[in-house]
């Protein structure tokens, strides 16, 4: 891994950058059908909201509010993202480590 300018992405970073991206477009899609459906009976929340569990769930405790879901959808796949980061860069540095390099 190089730093500076010509710094490399491992593969935990660019599996924790595709996970916070998918996480973004569920809850894009899940706002633009919920502002398209006139019967307020849209269950499309549900699923950004089970993507990005177990962390979304703890901040559903918040005041209810578009503004704190859409916040508690952001902060769990943050959260997520950087979990699946260091658990990548800690078996990357485990399978390293077990092979000598």
């Amino acid at each position: 891994m190089t730093t500076g300018p010509g710094r490399r992405f491992s593969p935990a970073d660019l599996t924790a950058l595709a996970y916070a991206v998918l996480c973004v477009a569920l809850l894009i899609w899940a706002v633009v059908v919920t502002a398209m459906d006139s019967t307020d009976e849209s269950m499309a929340g549900v699923i950004p909201l089970l993507a990005t569990a177990p962390t979304s769930l703890l901040f559903l405790a918040l005041p209810e509010g578009p503004a704190y879901f859409v916040a508690a959808i952001l902060i769990g796949a943050l959260t997520n993202a950087a979990i699946i980061r260091w658990c990548g860069r800690a078996l990357s540095r485990g399978l390293k480590r077990g092979t000598g390099e």
